[in-house]
């Protein structure tokens, strides 16, 4: 199954393609630089075309489209998934939503090229991955795994109760969650305090790879495209916004 996927949820625009039967993994990446703006609504569907280019495939030879659903920024969430319904329904392919922090943790069990990384795969089983997005407003998204089974129903935490849920994934051997991602990367005192270990800053765990959206979307079933839905976890920002404005207005 050939499968074209991105993820929009963070900073970061993430194109892949992947087809296993002949070997293909294929992926993009538009990291903006500190300060600047992220380029989703510029960037997103010339990468689509950059990489079907490149691999010498046109639109007949997709089977399905996954989306990363988030939770992330509203901005990017929408862009991303607006794009995924409207060529899903251009296209005639079968969409599938993909939890970006579920294919954030994936990144740490799926064998990758980042052979300097710390892995979550050990000789006794599988570690548990926490999986956190960076949400702003002094806030991570989170939710773990210990391989395809979640430990830690995703949800937004501040960095004190981030902390204390580290005990429980804490396994009964003393083995730390391992905790990746950009939340992780900023919360990263707290999180080691817990008993948390956090890879080095410059490890690729910590960036949101569309190439398992891609393993993630082979073994799940397809949906229209009106049913994939952002998984927001609050409110949008401006409504936050005005809802401290005006607050007889809730």
């Amino acid at each position: 199954m050939r499968v074209l996927a991105f993820d929009t949820a963070t900073g970061a625009t993430a194109v892949a393609l992947r087809d296993p039967a002949i070997g293909l993994e294929l992926e993009l990446r538009d990291d903006p630089l500190p300060g600047e703006r992220p380029g989703h609504a510029t960037r997103l569907l010339p990468m689509i075309a950059d990489l079907l280019a490149r691999a010498g495939a046109g639109w007949e030879s997709v089977d399905r489209i996954a989306v990363g659903v988030g939770p992330g920024t509203f901005t990017g969430l929408r862009i991303g998934i607006a794009t995924a319904r409207a060529l899903a329904w251009a296209r005639e392919l079968p969409l599938v939503g993909i939890s970006s922090l579920e294919a954030l943790a994936a990144g740490a069990t799926f064998p990758c090229a980042d052979s300097g990384a710390v892995r979550a795969a050990d000789s006794d089983g599988v570690r548990v991955v926490l999986a956190a997005i960076d949400a702003r407003r002094g806030e991570v998204f989170a939710a773990a795994w210990r391989g395809p089974h979640r430990e830690l129903d995703p949800r937004a935490l501040r960095p004190e109760a981030l902390a204390v849920v580290v005990g429980p994934l804490v396994d009964a051997d003393g083995v730390s969650p391992l905790a990746i991602g950009d939340g992780a990367l900023r919360f990263r005192e707290q999180l080691e305090a817990a008993g948390a270990e956090v890879p080095p800053q410059e490890s690729r765990l910590h960036r949101i790879s569309a190439i398992n959206h891609c393993r993630l979307a082979t073994g799940l079933p397809a949906a229209s495209p009106t049913e994939v839905e952002p998984a927001y976890l609050r409110a949008p920002d401006a409504e936050i916004a005005d809802r401290k404005r005006n607050p007889r207005s809730t």
